[in-house]
């Protein structure tokens, strides 16, 4: 793969652009980073600093620059600045996407877009992210979706060129100095309060979408059992007041662990995975937990079913009392725990590395880079 600039002078720059950044696209975005840097693209990152403090991008080798948030009206000016000298720019997700767009505004530098997820609303806000990705898709030069339905809604909605794209999730990255120190599960869960009992996990900003409401309806009935299991839920959010009221008031075995930079830690020693919600086209958890050979239960939204294929017991969405019965029935059947355990195996095997993921990146960003051969 070639990594140099259309006139061959200097190395290929490229802008990768981040708005809030959800985790599974800033996780992409740093993965994408680290391994451009290594084939000798210069590479830097536009996010708000709490991006970089949670992902490092230069870490990973790339120039940081701090863009705020899309709601900040100086948000457009300083990301026109950081893509002055780019050979190419490339945005991720809805709203970082349409600020690429208007900071390119009257420049020929070329627009890749990956859509992660579907972006949804209600009412005029609905009719408003519509008019966003006609307005993206019709800008970008090539647009790359995480399924193949992001893929066909872009196609839809006005793009010249859609493409499937695989996103690789990245290896976790130990803490300093944890490299080679790994915590026993029996003291994960003895910290959580979950020994003699099963451990179950969610994980996701404290966020409507999330499904957080169902899975505590669903959790009531867990309550029957014996012994009852523990519910953790770790992220931060809006969400939180209202979901910690709730289990005060209906007693309910749930914990709020809030923002944990221990994830991968706590969900191999979970029982199950839950994931009630969400609109992640290739949700994080999901892929964490089928690499951890953790048994996932999940409710059929987003892309889950592209992506987990066999691998997870899935119920139908917005439906507690579906989602409740299959946590139960794995729970009581350990075989058909160590099958999940073996399907999620095959089905990580059938998923994109972070190299191939790199390189077909890579190889988009030549064929608009590159001039093309005299006939």
């Amino acid at each position: 793969m070639s990594s140099h600039s259309p006139h061959g002078q200097s190395p290929l720059r490229t802008v990768q652009v981040l708005g809030g950044g959800n985790a599974g696209s800033s996780a992409h975005v740093r993965s994408l980073a680290a391994g451009l840097v290594a084939r000798g693209v210069r590479v830097t990152v536009c996010a708000p600093s709490e991006a970089e403090h949670l992902y490092d991008f230069t870490g990973a080798g790339a120039e940081h620059v701090h863009v705020p948030r899309s709601s900040d009206p100086g948000s457009v000016a300083a990301l026109r600045a950081a893509c002055t000298d780019a050979d190419l720019v490339h945005a991720h997700g809805l709203h970082a996407s349409f600020r690429a767009v208007l900071a390119l505004s009257g420049r020929r530098t070329p627009l890749v877009v990956t859509w992660h997820s579907r972006a949804r609303a209600e009412g005029a806000r609905a009719h408003l992210l519509r008019l966003l990705e006609r307005r993206v898709a019709k800008a970008a030069a090539v647009v790359l979706g995480t399924t193949s339905d992001l893929v066909d809604r872009a196609r839809r909605t006005g793009a010249k060129d859609a493409r499937l794209a695989g996103v690789a999730l990245p290896g976790p990255r130990p803490a300093e100095g944890q490299e080679d120190a790994e915590q026993p599960h029996p003291k994960v869960r003895a910290e959580l309060g979950a020994i003699g009992r099963p451990l179950l996990m969610a994980v996701g900003s404290l966020d409507r979408h999330r499904g957080y409401d169902l899975l505590l309806d669903a959790t009531r009935a867990w309550c029957r059992l014996d012994p009852v299991p523990l519910v953790v839920i770790a992220g931060e959010g809006p969400l939180r007041p209202e979901l910690q009221r709730r289990i005060e008031d209906e007693e309910l075995p749930v914990r709020l662990l809030g923002r944990r930079d221990d994830v991968g830690a706590l969900l191999s020693a979970a029982d199950l995975a839950l994931l009630p919600g969400g609109e992640e086209a290739r949700s994080v958890l999901a892929q964490e937990a089928l690499h951890a050979r953790v048994p996932l239960v999940a409710a059929l939204a987003g892309g889950v079913r592209e992506l987990v294929g066999d691998a997870a017991e899935l119920v139908p969405p917005d439906d507690a009392q579906a989602f409740a019965a299959a946590v139960v029935r794995l729970l009581d059947d350990p075989q058909r725990c160590e099958r999940l355990r073996d399907l999620g195996t095959r089905q990580t095997a059938t998923w994109p590395t972070e190299d191939e993921t790199v390189a077909q990146v890579l190889s988009v960003y030549d064929e608009l880079t590159q001039p093309l051969p005299m006939i």
